[in-house]
């Protein structure tokens, strides 16, 4: 046992040793006061040229593209030179602290108030320290290419998950600034689950740190799903990525103390909800897992040119999100339904609530899939406080891609026979993600028409993606014995209610918009039927067919007002099998959509 510990003593010396040659940013973080949601935070700048020196918080957060302010959870902040003198802090700006002489090393003192357990922020309290690095720690511009070297303090029974590279104990390491940032950790009491996956003759390791109240056979349970996502989504691309140190780690907190959500880095992910795996997660989150990890091909490796390098400092504009992100939520759900977790006719049913979103949306006579992508810093977590008409302006890039991801799916499977979307998608990792090439929509564009010939590629992109107009859906769905169909007798008024108060703008062109009608009206009656607990708006408008006129009265600022509308069909289509549409579906049917949806 002494000899054991002293050749543990000998190589902690030799790191130490070989981490004092090298020249780094130290980081120490600390949770004593962790009831209160604080840490303690120490970082050490050395090496520094002579004049005014700049620390500050991040502005941004990798896999978001909105502002988010970390500054404002930062105080009690103090400098010191090597000799520990106090230095003279100055403000430029709310994000930014500058020491104007030093000595070569400024050390930073602070503490950090963190409570939101998600993939954006930070949260600190007695279950665990769940870490977004931008959220956490100060970094300074001038030393981004600088090696980082930190130290975690962890509490009782806290053990550390990470992609930061170990050094040695509770202590790790990172190449430069965004590395680091691009790294969220975890300190807790969370299980660790881990399999092994050869990927072109490389043993690569994926692990599941799991902070979450339930049993070990919970865990195993859970980590048998995950581990068929990874495989699914490794035959889209027929390998897995090359994880730096060999490890990619999802980094779980299913606590009620959490938020949802989820978060893509380079080796790792954050998924986060307050549903732990005995109260509906076992399921029901396994759909961030599946995007999540889609992402270390799509957006982590097959990386838009926009997002290179990512800023820190101000909003992060990119026109492909409606790919990085919008295709890879077309593959969530899939690679789920391939993997055996999602009935096949669950999955279909599924399609309804995105495509009618996008399919009826007036944000498409507004913005192309490009132009949606660039709203991504009013939208991606953003936060305002006055309203907006983003029910008529925008849609969400997530969905505009996804049901332009399906049609790119079917279409190709239709018109060209053998070419999938997993082919294209593999076709532009191997020209761009494999060797981590930067691509621009025109490269897209270009690998679209290699893959499945110019006149196509051309057309998808000129039509759906440079334009707003959307595929032909029916003889798409046709072929793999998917019936799209509207209510013939539904009408439509172009508001949502509750309770008959108006709860979204009005739809541009609907009755409710030409009427007049909008947000925070109360719709008192319709025609002579009141409206009220027992008598909805929606159940009224039941009894009406499709132009007929009905008078409406509605409250706006304690005011009665009339209107007449004529009402109109319900533009909302319904996405279902054709077994279940009562219709026969013939067995080259059947067999067009095992193909698209069975196991690879």
């Amino acid at each position: 046992m002494r000899l054991l510990k002293f050749k543990i003593l000998l190589l902690t010396l030799c790191i130490t040793t070989l981490s004092n040659a090298q020249s780094y940013i130290n980081y120490n973080i600390s949770f004593a006061n962790a009831a209160q949601h604080e840490a303690e935070i120490k970082v050490s700048f050395t090496k520094i040229k002579a004049g005014k020196f700049s620390f500050r918080m991040s502005r941004t957060s990798p896999g978001r593209y909105a502002i988010h302010e970390f500054a404002k959870n930062v105080y009690n902040v103090k400098a010191t030179n090597s000799k520990g003198e106090a230095l003279k802090i100055t403000r430029p700006n709310p994000y930014q602290w500058d020491v104007a002489t030093h000595d070569g090393t400024v050390n930073v003192t602070y503490t950090l108030f963190a409570n939101r357990g998600g993939g954006t922020y930070a949260q600190v309290d007695e279950t665990h320290a769940h870490l977004n690095i931008p959220a956490t720690f100060m970094f300074a511009p001038s030393l981004k290419e600088t090696p980082i070297q930190i130290t975690f303090n962890p509490r009782k029974d806290w053990k550390i998950a990470t992609q930061l590279k170990p050094m040695f104990v509770n202590t790790y390491y990172a190449p430069n600034m965004q590395y680091f940032m691009d790294s969220p950790t975890e300190l807790s009491n969370h299980l660790v689950r881990s399999f092994e996956v050869d990927s072109n003759g490389e043993k690569l390791k994926i692990k599941l740190a799991l902070h979450n109240i339930g049993t070990e056979a919970e865990a195993d349970q859970y980590f048998e799903s995950v581990k068929k996502v990874v495989l699914q989504q490794m035959a889209v691309f027929g390998e897995l990525p090359k994880f730096d140190y060999g490890e990619y780690t999802f980094l779980a907190c299913y606590v009620p103390n959490a938020s949802g959500d989820g978060m893509e880095h380079r080796n790792s992910t954050v998924l986060t909800s307050t549903r732990t795996l005995a109260n509906g997660g076992m399921t029901r989150n396994i759909g961030t897992v599946s995007h999540e990890f889609f992402h270390a091909w799509n957006v982590e490796r097959i990386r838009p040119k926009s997002l290179e390098p990512f800023s820190f400092e101000e909003a992060n504009m990119s026109g492909e999100l409606w790919f990085a992100e919008g295709f890879t939520s077309y593959y969530t759900n899939l690679i789920l339904t391939r993997a055996g977790l999602m009935t096949p006719e669950r999955y279909i049913n599924g399609l309804n609530g995105t495509f009618n979103y996008v399919w009826n949306s007036p944000g498409r006579s507004f913005f192309n899939p490009i132009e949606m992508s660039y709203q991504a810093p009013f939208v991606d977590a953003a936060t305002s406080v006055d309203p907006v008409n983003r029910g008529n302006t925008f849609i969400s890039y997530y969905s505009y891609g996804s049901v332009l991801g399906l049609a790119l799916d079917l279409s190709l499977r239709n018109e060209k026979g053998n070419l999938t979307l997993d082919g294209y998608m593999k076709s532009v990792w191997k020209t761009y993600g494999k060797n981590e090439k930067p691509y621009t929509i025109d490269n897209l564009n270009n690998a679209l028409n290699t893959y499945a010939g110019k006149l196509f590629g051309d057309y998808f992109f000129s039509n759906y993606i440079y334009k707003s107009a959307m595929p032909n859906y029916a003889p798409l769905f046709n072929r793999v014995g998917v019936v799209l169909k509207q209510d013939s007798k539904k009408v439509f008024l172009g508001v949502s209610t509750s309770n008959g108060v108006v709860r979204n703008n009005a739809q541009i062109g609907s009755p409710a918009y030409t009427a007049g009608i909008n947000s925070g009206d109360k719709i008192i009656a319709i025609d002579n039927h009141a409206v009220n607990g027992e008598n909805s708006v929606n159940s009224i408008l039941s009894n009406y067919k499709i132009g007929d006129r009905a008078t409406i009265q509605f409250s706006r600022y304690n005011q009665l007002r009339t209107v007449k509308v004529t009402l109109i069909k319900d533009p909302r289509y319904t996405i279902m099998t054709n077994e279940k549409a009562g219709m026969e579906v013939s067995p080259e049917v059947l067999k067009n959509r095992k193909e698209w949806l069975d196991k690879k």
